[in-house]
């Protein structure tokens, strides 16, 4: 066959195969045009889960009617006129694409009037063929409707699933939309049927975050805002103890667009690292502002992928951020602990018997653990009145020699003991690793590590941070690599898993945790030897000073696999455990 032009029906088409993928891609690029037009009041109406009607309806500046045939053109576009605008793109749309593919898999209608003119004009485009544009009565703003989808293309209407499944796509897409606008105002409805109803939220009250991820969330949450090197992070992120059994409600956005990317999805994984309990997702919602120059948004057709040009400095922001947001949400506190958590902080660190690995081997000893607590504590008593009170009170029992009870100002407080402790120690026992330089074990015969030449290339340029983590590295071949030292801590480990991870992980963000991961894991479960065990009886001054530690302590509202160390009941609740007040 010889070369030719390709007609510019079958080239939107193509075009269409990667912007339009089911109904939800049309409200997307419909919605986000919408937005891109100031709109303040967006309506979408659906039949069939969208695949026979998607019809979306706006409040923004219109399209004037000379324009409308245009605005239908492949590559026409009122957002962007160099290769200056695009490398610095801050509207959601840009290619000029979304119309003419939408208008060539389907029967297409525009509808739209500027502020400025006497009545509105409408377009319609079946299959790609455009008519002609006529006078049409429609107040400022613009209503576009797409029936039958992918008619005249039956091999991808068969890949469109159940109504229901393709309503769920839309919602999911609209609920990702509203947390990002909290603004506007958006109405979403199924034959006929009111489903969904954000109301706009300008002042930032957080309804907007209740009617999208219900009213639990924001309890369970802690409140971010950092700033650095021209990036500034906001947003909510959930307590470990709130995480959910899937990534439903986790939302990352970059100047206001959703994206996935896995240079954040990474950099959370990490701030997370031990305090989720296993197979478990936390959930946030972030927002990440900076200038548009410096992120790449024109690498997928459907713009859910972005690219960073300082990919480390985004990383670096992100962990750090959330890791030390975790880690000042001590038990008791559910924003960043103050003063009062410092200072019995610096108490504890003067009371507690210096830590050492021979000593965690073999268990600390329980009477010198509880010596430490007792020193911590302050008299008081159950009695105390409810201002005086800190934030998790002061123990009134213990329960069958595992359960501590606490009496604070908001009710009962239920600790585990021996996961309570066990954070403590853990988090001691990380410090005091910290404090110390790393020693490092050489190795009686070097071990040859045989991986790929990429690898082998990674290891020789970062040979100075694998030192510093312990590790020497020589290349001794095109495809190897000689290990001659390993960090003390796991010289009884195998090292090539750890080795080979660590690579990876430098290979692809430039930098690695994987080895302090793997040296936490281990304190992690010397920590838990030797902590308190159960039905280990405390006195009241042993269970207090237990509670004053937990609030000084990092991360202590879940022990080191992840799980709770602590609930609270308020007096509410307890009234309405025996209807009290009835």
């Amino acid at each position: 066959m010889p070369i030719q032009l390709l007609p510019e029906v079958l080239v939107n088409q193509i075009a269409a195969g990667e912007v339009v993928e089911r109904p939800a891609s049309v409200v997307k690029e419909l919605v986000e045009n919408a937005l891109d037009a100031g709109a303040t009041r967006i309506e979408v109406e659906l039949e069939e889960g969208g695949a026979r009607l998607v019809r979306v309806r706006d409040d923004g500046c219109g399209i004037a009617a000379d324009e409308l045939v245009l605005a239908v053109s492949r590559h026409a576009t009122s957002k962007i006129a160099s290769l200056d605008d695009l490398e610095a793109v801050a509207t959601l749309g840009f290619r000029g694409e979304a119309l003419p593919s939408i208008a060539s898999v389907s029967r297409f209608a525009l509808a739209s009037r500027c502020a400025a003119a006497e009545h509105g004009s409408r377009l319609e485009v079946e299959g790609g063929r455009l008519g002609m544009p006529l006078p049409h009565p429609h107040p400022p703003g613009s209503t576009v409707e797409v029936r039958d989808l992918f008619y005249n293309v039956p091999a991808r209407r068969r890949f469109l699933k159940a109504e229901r499944t393709e309503l769920g796509h839309v919602e999911d897409w609209l609920r990702q939309l509203a947390l990002a606008h909290p603004g506007i105002g958006l109405r979403l409805l199924h034959n006929g049927r009111l489903l969904r109803q954000y109301r706009p939220d300008a002042e930032g009250s957080g309804r907007r975050l209740d009617e999208v991820l219900g009213a639990e969330f924001l309890p369970q949450a802690l409140r971010l805002d950092e700033a650095q090197a021209g990036l500034r992070l906001h947003g909510w992120i959930g307590l470990p103890t709130a995480a959910r059994s899937g990534t439903d409600q986790q939302f990352f956005y970059v100047n206001g667009r959703a994206v996935r990317d896995r240079t954040v999805a990474h950099a959370v994984r990490q701030a997370y690292a031990d305090v989720l309990h296993h197979g478990r997702h936390p959930a946030f919602v972030l927002f990440l502002e900076l200038d548009p120059r410096r992120v790449d948004v024109n690498v997928h057709p459907a713009k859910h992928e972005v690219r960073f040009r300082d990919g480390r400095l985004v990383h670096d922001l992100i962990y750090r951020s959330l890791h030390v947001a975790l880690a000042e949400a001590r038990a008791g506190a559910t924003q960043p602990a103050g003063m009062a958590a410092a200072a019995l902080a610096d108490a504890a660190a003067t009371t507690i018997p210096a830590w050492s690995p021979s000593q965690s081997r073999l268990g600390l000893p329980v009477a010198e653990a509880l010596a430490g607590y007792a020193a911590l504590y302050r008299p008081g008593d159950s009695t105390a009145p409810a201002t005086d009170l800190p934030p998790l009170g002061f123990a009134i029992a213990q329960l069958h020699g595992i359960y501590v009870l606490a009496q604070n100002a908001q009710g009962l407080v239920l600790v585990d003991m021996h996961a309570a402790h066990e954070r403590i120690t853990y988090e001691r026992m990380k410090a005091a690793h910290a404090a110390r330089e790393l020693s490092t074990q050489p190795l009686l015969v070097p071990l040859a590590l045989a991986l790929g030449e990429r690898e082998a290339d990674i290891a020789e340029q970062h040979a100075g941070l694998l030192a510093e983590l312990g590790f020497e590295l020589r290349r001794s071949g095109p495809q190897s690599l000689s290990l001659r030292s390993v960090p003390a801590l796991l010289a009884d480990l195998d090292p090539r898993p750890l080795v080979l991870d660590a690579l990876a992980e430098l290979g692809e963000h430039g930098h690695t945790r994987k080895i302090e991961e793997a040296i936490h894991a281990l304190l992690a479960g010397w920590a838990c030897r030797a902590s308190v065990r159960a039905h280990r009886r405390l006195s009241l001054p042993e269970m207090d000073a237990l509670l004053r530690e937990m609030e000084a302590t990092e991360r202590s509202g879940q022990c080191n696999h992840g799980r709770p160390t602590h609930v609270q009941w308020s007096l509410a609740e307890l009234d309405r455990l025996f209807l009290r007040g009835r």
